[in-house]
């Protein structure tokens, strides 16, 4: 009787959240008069000293945010129950995608809520994996991550860079293989680097020490490459190459499996490169150039001596395989290996001796092996509708290792026997979670312009078609990124409580190749938002839903198209949840690694560019006396990817012109950057408030068991 009248008495609460909510007394965020004069147009920015990261004023705004938000969700009464049901859900053993080095494998292991994954190690498939590197040894709250990682040819060496909380700045340590002992060796001021191997030593990029306060802020120039030798102290790294005349360029050096020859990637942008390579049996000989930049992708796969297997988009919006020889690298040589295809080419790896490529269809993975030479020999048969991750092998083993995983199935590891052309399960998933309650379906729906987008939904089977299902709609839409079907344990509350989740695959991402993103570029990113609000209309329209019922979701880009989409169509969305978003595209380009997104986005420093930045930039498009959608801001410390400076001065402006009682609150994670590298700790503690955030003002009812 008393969980009966408790269970009433929350559902009281709830229901009356939905049409009751109380205003909100926001803390008092101080204007100032600063004005920008952009080609004659004044653009007022009073909360720029938000941008300092360094300062007390700003330490104590975000105090003060945190206990308005911490306050706001502490009331909603499913909270906790939320937590503990992300807990559960979370609480299962998780693998990694094997590789073999030397006499050695290696694969990844999360027990179920280890802030981060175990590297482990065993002598074969068969044998008793040993812990390796356990990075939850390096932090004690878990905020130091394992980035990049490399095995030496001979595998006697383990170079890897770790993240302290979840910044861009990485430090690279080695290890002795055979004996797990860590070596002297200390890199740092690594950031956007490989690690790549030849002999004893590595080749790795970096940048020279910032200024002190402007670590996490100030704009990354002058990207060098450089040589280490293991045992050296970094003062005595060899530097490989440098361009001073081009300070916003970043340079990435990689040896091919031979270690014969250092390729050099040289970029502009998140997307296109200029392409070297350096025959390093000839110590005095310089770097011949492959390709120019920027405006396509050349990615070196493999060679075969002095002919190299390059993926690109050059000639081919969908990718092709061609064969260069360093001898005659001209582009009229090129030997086309494995020609563009109707699905769009998104990886190729070289094992067993073939040429294993990863195809994309319609956001769907396919896979298809060819022989050296081009010939097609069988496509690898998947368990369904999902996405391939690996495939990881080396050229004279006649075996590689991958997973697939899809909306409602986690991921499962493989083993390709290539000859035979044969998985087999190696690991398999240990959730308790049964997905066949639901379905998963792709739709086309059409834009504003005409154009099919494709979009995912995910529900319980059954569901009815009565314009009342809550509704979680993601999107990204930027920078050749393409979003398919992935397993997440966080979504998956969501969707045991009756709520739809629906991924649209709007242009600017590379679902369809070179095209799809461009149509999402620069003059043209309003096709993005016009995309993710023809998938909101035609939701409501096929009565999956109302407007009442529509949260918005997405991050860092996606984070700018839930920002853009919220303040052209905020009658459209009831939540909106903005994620480490892109806020203010008048000044992105002047923090850390901004200017390189100029390629997709644009400038302001053009005038044409400018005007059409101001005319979505989210920042700058909220309006006084509006009712904006209840909207959660989440952002971090940290993150020196897209600064929190974005997310702070959204977030001040949003709550000084909400219209309305639907709250307008910002959450900032302390220790914690852009995402990658976050522990699993603070994964449910930020997926248990954004899911009760969303759920309460969705009216949602959650019952848990």
């Amino acid at each position: 009787m008393k969980n009966l009248l408790f269970t009433l008495v929350s559902a009281l609460l709830i229901m009356n959240s939905c049409t009751t909510q109380e205003k909100i007394d926001y803390p008092e965020t101080r204007k100032t008069d600063t004005v920008d004069k952009y080609f004659g147009t004044e653009v007022a920015d009073p909360y720029r000293w938000l941008e300092d990261d360094n300062s007390a004023e700003t330490a104590e705004w975000v105090s003060a945010q945190n206990d308005l938000t911490n306050a706001y969700l502490a009331k909603i009464p499913f909270r906790d129950q939320i937590r503990e049901r992300l807990t559960g859900l979370w609480n299962y053993p998780r693998y990694g995608v094997p590789f073999h080095k030397g006499s050695h494998f290696f694969f990844f292991k999360n027990d179920g809520i280890q802030n981060q994954s175990v590297l482990y190690i065993q002598d074969s498939l068969t044998g008793t994996p040993r812990v390796f590197l356990d990075p939850n040894k390096l932090s004690a709250d878990g905020t130091t991550s394992l980035g990049t990682y490399s095995v030496s040819k001979d595998g006697k060496y383990f170079a890897y860079a770790i993240s302290k909380a979840g910044s861009d700045w990485n430090e690279i340590y080695v290890m002795e293989t055979a004996t797990g002992q860590q070596l002297n060796d200390k890199l740092e001021w690594v950031k956007f680097s490989g690690i790549s191997w030849r002999g004893d030593g590595f080749y790795y990029s970096r940048y020279d020490k910032p200024a002190g306060g402007g670590e996490l802020s100030s704009k990354n120039e002058f990207q060098k490459v450089y040589y280490h030798k293991i045992g050296d102290s970094q003062d005595k790294d060899v530097l490989v190459y440098e361009n001073p005349a081009y300070p916003l360029r970043n340079y990435g050096g990689s040896t091919t499996e031979d270690e014969q020859f250092l390729i050099l990637g040289e970029s502009e942008s998140t997307s296109g490169n200029a392409l070297y390579v350096k025959d390093l049996r000839s110590p005095a000989s310089g770097f011949v150039k492959i390709a120019d930049g920027f405006r396509f992708d050349y990615n070196v796969i493999s060679n075969d001596g002095e002919r190299f297997y390059i993926l690109t988009n050059d000639g081919a919006p969908r990718y092709r395989l061609v064969q260069v020889d360093l001898k005659n690298p001209a582009k009229e040589n090129w030997l086309t290996i494995i020609p563009e295809k109707e699905e769009v080419l998104k990886s190729a790896e070289v094992a067993g001796g073939k040429i294993i490529c990863q195809y994309m269809m319609d956001a769907v993975s396919k896979v298809f092996v060819h022989n050296m030479d081009g010939t097609l020999m069988h496509e690898l048969s998947l368990p369904g509708l999902g996405t391939i991750a690996g495939f990881e092998g080396n050229r004279e083993d006649n075996q590689a290792f991958y997973s697939f995983t899809s909306f409602t199935f986690p991921s499962t590891v493989y083993t390709y026997n290539i000859a035979a052309n044969k998985s087999e399960v190696l690991y398999a998933s240990e959730i308790n979670f049964d997905a066949s309650g639901y379905t998963t379906e792709q739709i086309f729906y059409t834009s504003k312009d005409g154009t099919k987008v494709p979009m995912f939904l995910v529900y319980k089977s059954g569901l009815k078609k009565d314009g009342k299902n809550p509704v979680y709609l993601y999107g990204y839409g930027g920078f050749n990124v393409s979003i398919t079907p992935a397993f997440s344990v966080s979504r998956l509350l969501f969707l045991e409580q009756g709520g739809m989740v629906a991924v649209a695959n709007i242009r600017g991402g590379g679902e369809y190749g070179e095209a799809w993103h461009r149509a999402g570029t620069k003059l043209q990113k309003q096709n993005v938002f016009d995309d993710f609000i023809a998938a909101a209309e035609y939701l409501v329209a096929e009565k999956y839903t109302n407007p009442e019922k529509i949260a918005i979701a997405g991050g860092s880009n996606g984070g700018l198209l839930v920002g853009a989409c919220m303040t052209q169509r905020p009658d459209l969305f009831a939540v909106a949840l903005p994620a480490v978003g892109v806020m203010d595209m008048l000044r992105f380009h002047k923090f850390t690694i901004g200017w390189a997104w100029t390629e997709d986005y644009g400038s302001s420093d053009d005038s044409t560019q400018f005007r059409y930045l101001l005319g979505y930039s989210p920042l700058h498009n909220l309006k006084p006396g509006t009712c904006y959608p209840a909207t959660l801001v989440t952002t971090a410390d940290h993150d020196d990817r897209v600064v929190p400076a974005h997310s702070f001065k959204f977030a001040a402006t949003l709550q000084e012109y909400q219209s309305c009682n639907n709250p307008a609150l910002i959450r900032i994670e302390t220790n914690a950057g852009h995402g990658a590298g976050k522990p699993i700790s603070k994964l449910i503690d930020e997926a248990t408030d954004i899911w009760a955030f969303t759920m309460y003002n969705l009216g949602m009812k959650p019952a848990f068991k």
